[in-house]
């Protein structure tokens, strides 16, 4: 039986956020089936039926259910933790270089409070299990489900408390300014830590292509300029976006397979069949790209250029892991597949030989940790994806070590290159006597790494060995560990000799505390955590009870002398071995064997796809208009059209005869069909341009007659604007072509074929919508929307629809149009002195009778000579059109109007004030810049 929990103060700050969350957040917390460890803490099976948990409903002024209140739940770091925690990362990330951008350090340490709060809730946490669910679209089944289990318990320990330290890292690494990075950064590690909360596929999928894009921004933002950065910086891009779309194919496939999209549910009752198979083999493609493993690594090393908190954050503690914790995830449900454990085994062997062999030959540290990171990668999917509960146990284990070691040891390069001005190991000597707060922590850092006691790494990897000491397949999987391990050995000598080794005559160099600290803290979490293993036991082994049973082992310094040991003992010393053989000599000797190089073999497949691409395009696009509609509309023809005939012809057609139809409600519209009819018929007989451009207005302007002949005031008023000025802007491009269409160079049969496409598109169109007519068996939506009309006092209905019921929809749209006009201001403003305000030249003393009364400076109209009628009408009829637009910009809640027809009325009123005088004219009657006006027309 359980303490109460102590209620949370009024004042606390997840209760003062939740005040203001729109969201409804229903939890279920359990703790398990009472089992405990042998710590005493109680452990959770999330995978295993539970007793009934307590649920609560704790959005602030929504019906609570009795007994138990918001506060009691935010206090036991309930839902009000799990949802804060994502949203808190976005606010954070914009608001910390916003306030203190100034000041760097300040800056970066205050940006590294929410990772380590975040660590430290996790650690808190542990061993319960919270689950929060904000609905979004419930009617489609879509939600965002968020869970903090043990699995995910383990990997914010390591985002949050790794990233924590990198940040403060970073205030002394960037110079100052770097808002950019130090924001992304946090963003980063949100995205991160919504990944790992995630209990949806779907949501899964959306913040794992979020870290993508942090990735991308963190690789190239910081010098843009080279072109190896961005060279870098899209190859990560292309690799992890590409596999990710294929692994989003295998969660749709195992989501289909099993009913649900819920990550929990999935290993509840995993799915079977030959679509979750497939679906397997997707979700592991996605997972070892992500992960670099080998023969989709070659990001990796590229990634290298990053700036070293980069490569410290992302490419040692925090993405490359992502592609692990999805797989550690899905073993509980999948191990026993039939692909599973050969691909993830197979995987993670190769890399783990590929990456030490290739790590063993690196000069550059940085590149020789990158090389390393695959080679521990791999061994981390092996233990991972074996899918026992002690290869799982020991997995976590490794996790928490390689975050410990790798890290510290990539922030130490990053020290070394601050202090010497490089980080190839033939340039660097005696670093470790200049430096040696640094060389001490990271010679920590590399013991941990190659398993020397009493460092964490040592424990956990006594554990691997331990996991595959059975014989049987798992001897060869075990032989494979040893290998990887014996490289690990040899480039972490290597490692050592090249950063920190050689002789020196300089004298000790002042070291900045705020880049040896964060290595020498983590260093001694390795070897505190080595020392006194239980904690790391306590936090793992929830995760490890998932995979079966309870794991007969305990993470200890000392199991006796036995086979874990011995076999320990030999890859270090074959690993010693194979360094002095071959990893003495800076440069490192040239060797008669090809290495791998997965690079050739990447810019290969891009070259192929380009080349492909380019051969395609020669052949598909030619460049001429016609064809490609033409293209269109055979199509349209071949597939809809036929199925529509052969509906007809086999008896399928609407039960309603055709006479149920009305030719017309209206006298009138018999000839505005006509008119429209005629306008068309005559652009296609039209040889002059600018006749054609009339007719089609023509064209437009019928059908805006139908419309509000139908009783659509709205959708009549904002074609009309729209075909106004499509017209205006056709005749401003017409003026610069010749008056005549060219002569008519199609053949007759040419002419033939698109008569027959037009007429048979046109037939087409005309028999579906009569089909559609007459086979309608439901009654229509729109007078549904009455009901909720009459609730928010609207009488204008499609307005009601666009603002209130699909809000989000049309944000949406809003959002695209204005990066659309934000890129055209781009355009044509960019050039030097685009944003600058045109100020008129000043009038000479006898020349002020010449200018027109009429415009506010004399500007050249872009149709060519001089109309009084048109200056006065924009001089006069300008601002009216722009208060009309106000007018239905506010009226579209009640009357006909809206803020798309009026964005539209007032470009109308810009545009009238520009045919007279061009654009010095527009420039200097508009008050503001033309953001200002582009804004408001986008709202």
């Amino acid at each position: 039986m359980t303490a109460p929990a102590a209620t949370a103060p009024a004042s606390s700050p997840i209760r003062i956020l939740l005040m203001f969350s729109p969201f409804r957040v229903p939890v279920v917390r359990s703790d398990g089936d009472g089992r405990r460890s042998r710590y005493g803490r109680p452990l959770s099976n999330a995978y295993r039926p539970r007793r009934p948990g307590v649920r609560c409903r704790c959005a602030p002024f929504r019906g609570r259910w009795p007994g138990r209140s918001s506060a009691t739940c935010l206090a036991e770091g309930g839902c009000g933790g799990v949802v804060v925690l994502v949203v808190a990362y976005a606010v954070a990330a914009v608001a910390v270089p916003w306030a203190l951008g100034r000041h760097t350090r300040s800056m970066a340490c205050a940006a590294a409070v929410l990772p380590a709060v975040t660590a430290g809730w996790a650690v808190a946490r542990a061993g319960d299990d919270v689950t929060a669910r904000i609905g979004w679209a419930s009617d489609l089944g879509l939600a965002i489900d968020l869970r903090l289990d043990a699995l995910s318990a383990v990997m914010l320990v390591l985002v949050g408390g790794v990233g924590a330290l990198v940040l403060c890292y970073s205030g002394w690494y960037f110079g100052p300014g770097e808002r950019l990075m130090t924001g992304t950064l946090v963003a980063f590690a949100g995205a991160m830590t919504g990944l790992v909360l995630a209990d949806n596929l779907l949501v899964l999928y959306v913040f794992w292509e979020l870290t993508t894009v942090s990735s991308f921004i963190l690789i190239g933002a910081a010098r843009p300029d080279r072109a190896e950065d961005r060279r870098a910086a899209t190859e990560a891009l292309l690799m992890t976006t590409a596999f990710g779309l294929v692994m989003l194919a295998g969660f749709v496939l195992l989501g289909q397979a099993a009913g649900t999209y819920r990550i929990s549910a999935l290993l509840a009752d995993p799915p079977g069949g030959a679509a979750a198979e497939a679906g397997v083999v997707l979700v592991l493609l996605g997972a070892f790209a992500k992960s670099a493993q080998v023969p989709l690594h070659a990001w990796l090393p590229a990634a290298m250029v990053a700036p070293t908190p980069v490569s410290a954050y992302l490419h040692a503690a925090a993405m490359v892991k992502a592609g692990v914790y999805l797989v550690a995830r899905l073993a509980p449900a999948f191990a026993e597949t039939g692909v599973w454990r050969p691909m993830v085994v197979v995987a993670g062997l190769v890399s783990m030989i590929v990456g030490g062999l290739v790590a063993l030959r690196q000069d550059d540290l940085k590149r020789l940790l990158a090389y390393g990171t695959v080679s521990q990668l791999g061994l981390l999917m092996v233990l991972l994806g074996d899918g026992t509960p002690l290869s799982a146990l020991a997995g976590t284990a490794l996790l928490l070590a390689h975050g410990l070691f790798k890290a510290p040891l990539f922030m130490a390069v990053g020290a070394l290159e601050h202090a010497t001005g490089t980080r190839r190991a033939d340039c660097l000597s005696g670093a470790g006597r200049r430096l040696p707060v640094l060389a001490v922590a990271g010679a920590a850092a590399v013991a941990s790494m190659i398993g020397l006691p009493p460092f964490l790494g040592f424990v956990a990897k006594e554990a691997a060995i331990k996991a595959f000491a059975h014989g049987g397949l798992d001897a060869a999987v075990l032989a494979g560990v040893l290998a990887g391990s014996a490289l690990t050995v040899a480039y972490g000598v290597r490692f050592l000799h090249g950063a920190f080794g050689g002789a020196s005559d300089e004298r000790r160099h002042r070291e900045a505390w705020g880049l040896a600290g964060p290595v020498a803290l983590l260093a001694l979490a390795g070897f505190v955590l080595g020392v006194f293993p239980g904690p790391v036991q306590e936090l793992v082994e929830p995760y490890a009870v998932t995979l079966g049973l309870e794991p007969d082992y305990e993470l200890a310094l000392w199991h006796g002398l036995g086979l874990a040991l011995g076999l320990s003992a030999l890859a270090i010393g074959v690993g010693v071995g194979v360094y002095y053989a071959f990893g003495r000599s800076f440069p490192a000797r040239a060797v008669r064997w090809r290495m791998p190089d997965a690079q050739r073999s990447y810019d290969a497949v891009v070259e192929a796809v380009l080349n492909g691409a380019h051969a395609v395009t020669r052949r598909v696009q030619i460049g001429s208009l016609p064809v490609y509609l033409g293209v269109i509309a055979v199509m349209v023809l071949v597939l809809p059209g036929t199925a529509l005939a052969a509906g007809l012809i086999g008896g399928r057609g609407p039960s309603e005869p055709l006479g149920a139809l009305r030719a017309w409600d209206d006298p009138v519209q018999p000839v505005l069909s006509v008119v429209v009819a005629g306008c068309a018929l005559a652009a296609v007989r039209a040889r002059r341009r600018l006749s054609a451009a009339l007719l089609l207005a023509g064209v437009g302007y019928g059908t805006g007659g139908l419309f509000v002949m139908q009783g659509a005031p709205d959708l009549a008023l904002t074609l009309l604007v729209v075909e106004t000025l499509s017209l205006i802007m056709l005749v401003l491009v017409l003026r610069r072509l010749p008056e005549r269409f060219p002569p008519r160079r199609r053949t007759t049969p040419g002419r033939v074929a698109t008569g027959a496409i037009s007429l048979g598109l046109g037939g087409f169109v005309a028999v579906f919508l009569v089909v559609a007519a007459l086979s309608r068996s439901s009654d229509p939506v729109g007078p549904r929307y009455a009901g909720p009309a009459g609730e928010e006092g609207a009488k204008n209905i499609v307005n009601l629809i666009l603002v209130e019921l699909r809000a989000l929809d049309t944000l949406g749209e809003i959002v695209v149009l204005a990066v659309t006009a934000m890129g055209v201001a781009g355009l044509v403003m960019g050039r030097p002195g685009g944003w600058r305000r045109f100020r008129p030249p000043a009038e000479p003393e006898t020349g002020g009778a010449s200018r027109s009364r009429w415009l506010a400076t004399p500007g050249r109209p872009p149709l060519g000579g001089s109309s009084v009628v048109l200056e006065a009408a924009a001089r006069l009829l300008g601002p009216t059109i722009l208060v009309f637009s106000i007018y239905l910009l506010i009226a579209g809640h009640g009357h006909p109007g809206g803020g798309f027809v009026g964005g539209l009325v007032a470009g109308m009123a810009f545009v009238l004030r520009y045919l007279p005088g061009g654009r010095r004219e527009l420039a200097t009657a508009l008050p503001v810049r033309p953001s200002v006006p582009v804004s408001y027309t986008h709202l």
